[in-house]
């Protein structure tokens, strides 16, 4: 498989960074994010795993540099605790027509 070809991406209020190479997240985070405010899907859960806390402090740091973002925080035990993380995102301003 051609590594420069998309790969399609429900957006469904989920993503899962397991699946992703850590270099893509940069990129990957905001623009995920951006779609699913487009679509108006305000809350979002982004799961980056345990591990080490490396993937998580990224996402947070991602997080807390981006306008669309109203809030988040870690999930509670129900929604991957402290392996995801919630994002509140602001709703977008109607287009003048």
């Amino acid at each position: 498989m051609d590594d420069l070809e998309p790969v399609p991406l429900p957006i469904d209020g989920t993503l899962d960074l397991h699946a992703f190479h850590p270099a893509d997240i940069k990129t990957l985070v905001p623009d995920y994010l951006e779609e699913c405010q487009r679509l108006g899907i305000l809350r979002v859960r982004i799961v980056h795993g345990k591990g080490t806390g490396t993937l998580r402090r990224t996402v947070h740091a991602l997080l807390g540099r981006l306008e669309m973002v109203a809030e988040f925080r870690l999930a509670d035990e129900t929604g991957g605790s402290w392996g995801a993380t919630l994002v509140t995102l602001r709703g977008r301003e109607p287009s003048a027509r």
